[in-house]
């Protein structure tokens, strides 16, 4: 039998927090118990070995059989929803990271059925037509960009356009990786992963740029229906094969010479289903005839196709210098990822401190960003590329964020009892600010909730985003917020403050720890092996002479 390897990751509110101390169990399909995991410090598990199929079945467009084979995850924490994945693929040779999406509990609740997440067959596999007559026309959309962008993030509608499912947003790296993963197979030849992830690319990119969905009213970038757009499954594994090359050409897409738009790279399996644009398939049997990337494009699309860059990503902080930041770099540009990872170490103590001086990149530094590296999926070279920029800016950003509303909510007052107003669309006032903090806090938690502007106005974005709020709770979508409403968003609100960990602020000066609130349920034997320390240093370091700990007391938890 070959081997395949996964890796679980526990972690909310996009990322700015790890989950630790989660309970994962691996399943076979036969629900035999194969591994129990805990996650770590940084929400993090073991790699596991998995036995699979043989690599060569899922190269071989002919085996009609299952060229790999799946296994199913329970993953259980204290204050959150459980969660269970099932039908995971797992390819010979190949490491997958599942991300845990857990949800807080809603206050007073304390037992929920998990949330259920199937990932199955890459759609390869599948029957799917992405170009039904009459629909995908490129350049019949009514408005178009001024320029090519990456949406930070994109907005992924999880079903047909006119249905009344979800909408999640995610960053665009994550959600080419996600989708590559669901289209293709991660042991293809590297060159056909390519053309693969480049068409993928693409094909978002026009769908954002022609804005297709936005300028016939629907709230949503994309959809995740394979008969209108790409496969998309919320909460599935990445492959690191496709991982690689996503990190490394996420802002890179296919246009035609002398034109800016991004070209219309509809795609299909060519097996079951055959198009007018590229075959998945195809470009596997090119690959091995030793096609490069651009090659296997132009033996698809017009021979004029070429690949474009773009460093327009919207919501950023800071644009990537355009050189890698490296161990001798000095100047302004290392003194920001030194800003980013030092206060992302507030959440994520497994990075090392920075003793460095500011603005130099020095040995300590190297380490933290190899460290971060290792956390985030990146190659752990050391090197700050343009991949690893964007993750440090969006994780800086998702902290401070949360930082920031935690503050929000002490100057606000909000308190336990609900306002007793009803508000439509057209409302303003303090309530109104009540309403769209809430929101805005529980967006951080919950996927499919849309954040909104606090300005105190209910204007149609809040109105979307109290309707599904009301969807996601089971009340009458109305976008009204009366008392059923008002109760759901402070039961969902004072969950979140019961059930989320607060991280607490890493001292500075290389202290060599972190500060821990024991939980119901830990040991010492099982802090010292979620956090990769020993009994006796924990010990040492807080005094303890015995093994009894107490709920709510404070551990000095060694880095």
């Amino acid at each position: 039998m070959a081997i395949g390897y996964l890796t679980m990751q526990a972690r909310t509110a996009h990322d700015a927090l790890p989950l630790s101390g989660v309970q994962v169990t691996v399943l076979d399909d036969e629900q035999n118990r194969i591994y129990e995991l805990t996650t770590d410090v940084s929400g993090e598990t073991r790699r596991v070995s998995l036995e699979t199929m043989d690599k060569s079945y899922s190269q071989n467009e002919n085996f009609t059989g299952t060229p790999y084979v799946t296994y199913n995850v329970l993953a259980q924490a204290e204050g959150f929803e459980p969660v269970y994945v099932s039908d995971i693929p797992i390819f010979d040779g190949e490491s997958a990271h599942l991300p845990l999406v857990l949800v807080p509990m809603q206050g007073r609740q304390r037992s929920q059925e998990p949330t259920e997440i199937m990932v199955g067959a890459p759609a390869v596999t599948m029957d799917g037509e992405r170009e039904p007559e009459g629909f995908f026309q490129s350049g019949e959309s009514a408005q178009v960009l001024r320029q090519v962008a990456i949406p930070n993030p994109i907005t992924v509608h999880l079903g047909t356009p006119d249905s009344a499912a979800s909408n999640v947003q995610v960053s665009f790296p994550d959600y080419v990786k996600n989708v590559a993963s669901s289209e293709i197979y991660p042991t293809w030849p590297e060159n056909a992963l390519r053309a693969n992830i480049y068409a993928i690319i693409t094909f978002a990119l026009n769908r954002v740029y022609t804005e297709w969905y936005r300028a016939k009213g629907y709230p949503f970038d994309i959809t995740n229906s394979t008969a209108y757009d790409q496969a998309f499954i919320y909460g599935r594994p990445i492959y690191d094969s496709i991982s690689r090359v996503v990190d490394e050409i996420f802002n890179e897409y296919v246009r035609r010479q002398g034109q800016q738009a991004p070209y219309f790279t509809s795609f299909c399996n060519g097996t079951t289903t055959t198009c007018r644009g590229m075959s998945q398939w195809g470009t596997v049997t090119l690959a091995g005839q030793g096609y490069t990337p651009i090659r296997i494009l132009r033996y698809y699309y017009p021979d004029d196709v070429e690949i474009a860059e773009t460093n327009v990503i919207t919501n950023v902080l800071s644009s990537y210098p355009g050189m890698p930041l490296r161990a001798g770099s000095t100047g302004l540009d290392v003194q920001t990822i030194q800003t980013y990872l030092n206060r992302i170490r507030k959440n994520y103590p497994a990075i090392p401190v920075i003793t460095d001086q500011t603005g130099t990149f020095g040995d300590s530094t190297r380490a933290a960003v190899v460290k971060f590296q290792s956390i985030f999926g990146l190659l752990p070279d050391g090197i700050v590329g343009k991949s690893t920029w964007y993750k440090l800016s969006s994780l800086y950003t998702a902290v401070t964020r949360l930082a920031e509303l935690n503050s929000e909510g002490s100057n606000l007052g909000i308190g336990t009892v609900p306002p007793s107003s009803v508000l439509r669309q057209g409302a303003r006032g303090q309530d109104v600010i009540t309403l769209q903090y809430l929101l805005d806090v529980i967006s951080e938690y919950y996927p499919d909730i849309p954040s909104v502007a606090q300005d105190g106005i209910f204007g149609s974005g809040t109105r979307q985003a109290v309707t599904a709020f009301q969807g996601r709770m089971g009340l009458v979508a109305d976008g009204i917020v009366g008392p059923a409403t008002w109760n759901a968003l402070y039961r969902t609100y004072q969950g979140i403050g019961q059930n989320v960990p607060t991280p607490d602020p890493t001292p500075d000066g290389g202290s060599g720890y972190f500060n821990y609130t024991v939980r119901s349920g830990d040991t010492l034997w099982l802090l010292a092996n979620r956090f990769g320390t020993t009994v006796d240093d924990i010990k040492r370091l807080n005094g303890l002479a015995g093994d009894n700990l107490q709920i709510g007391q404070v551990l000095r938890i060694p880095t």
